[in-house]
């Protein structure tokens, strides 16, 4: 586009322009406010000396904004990027020296208003993306970790280093997005990334609490299984997108907070340097010293200052849900399965893992899980449980679906209605619970690791795998599309035309036909939709005809030989399709 397009640089170095002149030499780049357009090229100019230089780059500029999702909002981002501080003689020279980083910047602030607001903040990470190779390197989660603990070392009180982590939080989540947009990372990583940052993050929150605390209370203590005293710990686990390994890019986290034991109380310390006249922390039972625990951390997580938030947690998933306890001993909540648990927190228990705290804790309370997960039935039995797992899932499908079609939600939000990200889970995480016990090779935390493992198993065809996995990683992709742009927890395609439009350029779609683009996207995203929906409807039909529960029956061996059988020729299968 802008090799056939007139050289707009006499926006900024020539007087006397008509606004039919300026139209001529705006038009080519797709803005609908022709005016407003002008308006920004001019405020951000500036002084004679900048507006030389921007005139220098202004041609490769508009270029770039021209094939972004929204050309308008990208200059107005530019406008108030450069308003914003920034030294402009010294930015218009570096970017006409890094055609790279201009293109960078015109991508941020033409697709995505919540990135571009990270950089209007704090200008200076423009140079921070080049200086640490956003383009070309994703971080470990130890080289997060050990960056972030470089930051807060050195801050004494509560306020400032969860202020750090803040920060931590909206520059990491910067350098996400813009892997994601530049389509440098494909979904697996943005996914993993996301769900790295979060672990490393939650881990610092609890560390930062629980010395808090300890200060105040001392160290919680119980007598273990052979009468020792020993301290009590205590386990964040993750659920849901978190637990898998696969968050979103604006998600909630969901979490449940475990502890050892009640049996016991917090054994307070004189605190180092203090002096022997100050009052040594009162002792409290570990019942309220986790309770508090897990609500200063919750707070300390949720909590908005002038430098955002960690993350928002959702704590629905615990016990009893929103009205029980917010921490739990280990003993408690193998009670409550035993007895309470729901055939909807079997399929949520799939993805619980331990993120933070003391992980001996949180892989204990995986292990109590497991036969709730799993169950024990055998023979009439398990035909019983997976009929009702059949059934459960059908059920809940169908309180979503009502729910979809009353919002008029059911064709267009790419988590919950027909066809979506949710059918995919509910597929993989019925067939984990069915199968898990006997085959504990198809176990994986993550919706594509345990597709590829059903796949080896001869639990789904070739082409139903394919169809599963493809449609995954596209919905995916459109749900972090639609989140990036605001940092909302959204999951509906847009209603407009324009709208549409402006999200399939961001999915990659190409900018030469805008029209052409959407359609595209359109048909894509109803491919993979129906495709999906096929398979959940083959699945979950009638639970006393249902191919899944059939599937099983016959895929489940009572016999080691016949699991190995059976996996030998579901291996055989597999190398034919």
């Amino acid at each position: 586009m802008a090799r056939t397009s007139p050289n707009p640089a006499p926006l900024l170095l020539a007087s006397g322009l008509t606004s039919g002149d300026v139209a001529e030499l705006l038009k080519p780049y797709g803005f609908e406010d022709l005016k407003r357009a002008d308006a920004n090229i001019q405020t951000m100019a500036g002084e004679p000396r900048p507006r030389e230089l921007l005139a220098e780059i202004l041609g490769e500029l508009l270029a770039a904004v021209s094939r972004t999702a929204d050309p308008d909002q990208a200059l107005n981002h530019w406008e108030r990027f450069l308003q914003a501080g920034v030294n402009r003689v010294q930015l218009f020279g570096y970017l006409g020296d890094s055609p790279l980083m201009l293109h960078l910047l015109c991508t941020i602030f033409g697709d995505s208003a919540f990135l571009a607001q990270t950089l209007i903040r704090d200008p200076l990470l423009v140079y921070w993306l080049a200086e640490e190779q956003v383009l070309t390197r994703r971080p470990s989660r130890s080289a997060l970790d050990r960056a972030l603990r470089s930051i807060i070392e050195n801050l004494t009180s509560v306020e400032l280093k969860l202020d750090a982590l803040r920060r931590v939080k909206r520059r990491e989540m910067l350098r996400i997005g813009v892997r994601d947009l530049l389509r440098v990372a494909d979904v697996s990583e943005t996914t993993a990334s996301l769900s790295d940052l979060a672990s490393v993050l939650i881990q610092a929150a609890y560390e930062i609490v629980e010395t808090s605390l300890q200060q105040q209370y001392g160290t919680p203590m119980h007598r273990d299984r052979n009468g020792k005293l020993a301290q009590t710990g205590f386990a964040v686990v993750a659920m849901g997108k978190l637990g898998g390994g696969e968050l979103n890019f604006s998600s909630d986290v969901d979490l449940i907070y475990v502890y050892a034991s009640d049996d016991g109380a917090t054994q307070p310390t004189r605190p180092r340097g203090s002096k022997a006249t100050q009052p040594v922390p009162r002792s409290i039972p570990n019942e309220e010293y986790f309770e508090y625990l897990a609500r200063d951390l919750t707070k300390a997580l949720t909590d908005v200052t002038q430098e955002g938030y960690v993350f928002r947690v959702d704590l629905r998933l615990r016990a009893e849900g929103s009205v029980g306890r917010l921490a739990r001993p280990l003993a408690d909540y193998e009670r409550y399965y035993r007895t309470r648990g729901q055939g909807w927190e079997r399929l949520a228990l799939l993805k619980a893992w331990p993120i933070a705290g003391a992980r001996a804790v949180g892989q204990a309370f995986r292990r109590l899980v497991k036969p709730f997960v799993f169950g024990r039935q055998d023979g009439r039995g398990r035909s019983r449980a997976a009929a009702d797992i059949i059934e459960q899932v059908r059920a809940i499908k169908g309180m979503i679906d009502d729910k979809m079609a009353t919002r008029g939600h059911e064709r267009r939000n790419v988590k919950l209605g027909i066809g979506g990200i949710r059918e995919v889970e509910f597929i993989v995480q019925a067939i984990q619970v069915l199968c898990g016990r006997q085959l504990a090779g198809i176990l994986d935390r993550s919706t594509m690791g345990t597709l590829t493992r059903i796949r080896r198993y001869g639990l789904l065809s070739a082409v139903e795998q394919a169809a599963l996995t493809q449609g995954y990683l596209f919905l995916r992709d459109v749900e972090h599309k639609l989140q990036m742009v605001h940092d909302l927890q959204t999951h509906a395609l847009p209603e407009t035309p324009d709208e549409l439009t402006r999200c399939a350029i961001r999915l990659g779609y190409s900018p030469g036909d805008r029209q052409a683009a959407m359609r595209r996207f359109i048909a894509d995203y109803r491919r993979h939709t129906m495709l999906v929906h096929r398979i959940f409807q083959k699945l979950f039909s009638a639970p006393a005809r249902s191919p899944l529960l059939k599937m099983t029956l016959a895929s489940l061996k009572d016999t080691k030989s016949g699991r190995s059988d059976h996996r030998r020729r579901n291996n055989k299968a597999g190398r034919l399709h």
